[in-house]
């Protein structure tokens, strides 16, 4: 995927997606779950990477997706068991994410015990743009985090009401699995989650970045 990065282009191909749960208090209250004692996340698939003006199928198989707008973290080199303190090295940039969501495949993912993959790891699931921004462009623990949907907001928050900051996210994340150059960490959700629907235009955008849209279009069968 080609994305902006300061005065030139790349192209975006990470190993994996990391995508960190239950990050904002508030979105783990309206999802009816404690906040956990040490970071949870999952990770989505690479193919389910779009980018700016692109569009989220809505797949057959669900009847209810979500949007997730989420900070990104966009890793600079390759690393594995690394201090909080050191995580900002190995930094290089941040963007936007909609963690999008299958909730109703999700809900019964939960009631059986099993993991996630199908709910968020349809093709398309993870809008990423519009651009990276350099890390000293933006305080990502200080910035206006939003989602819209045809013009209305649906989520307002400000990532300074993340429980864990990016670095003891990058920290946790990297002593389980080695981080490598593009891998993306997506550092959980605000309040306000809730459905799109066919035709529907997003609008998510963090201070510092820069507005990503996409729109959600149906698909009676799965592509």
């Amino acid at each position: 995927m080609i994305i902006a990065y300061g005065t030139k282009s790349i192209d975006l191909r990470p190993t994996k997606i990391v995508a960190v749960a239950r990050n904002y208090r508030a979105h783990a209250q309206e999802m009816g779950s404690p906040v956990p004692d040490e970071p949870r996340f999952f990770l989505k698939p690479p193919s389910s990477l779009i980018g700016n003006n692109g569009v989220v199928i809505l797949p057959g198989m669900s009847e209810r997706v979500d949007h997730e707008v989420e900070l990104a973290v966009i890793m600079k080199n390759r690393c594995k068991n690394i201090s909080v303190e050191e995580a900002c090295q190995h930094i290089m940039g941040y963007t936007v994410m909609v963690d999008v969501t299958a909730r109703d495949l999700q809900a019964e993912a939960k009631k059986k015990g099993l993991p996630w993959a199908v709910s968020k790891g349809f093709d398309t699931f993870a809008p990423t743009g519009p651009v990276i921004s350099p890390v000293d462009a933006i305080n990502p623990h200080n910035a206006e985090i939003w989602l819209k949907i045809n013009g209305g907001y649906r989520q307002k928050g400000n990532t300074k009401n993340m429980i864990r900051t990016v670095g003891e996210l990058i920290s946790y994340i990297s002593t389980v699995m080695t981080l490598e150059p593009m891998d993306i960490i997506a550092t959980g959700t605000p309040e306000g989650v809730g459905p799109m629907k066919d035709g529907d235009t997003i609008e998510a955008g963090i201070e510092g970045i820069g507005v990503l849209q996409v729109t959600a279009q149906r698909y009676d069968t799965d592509l």
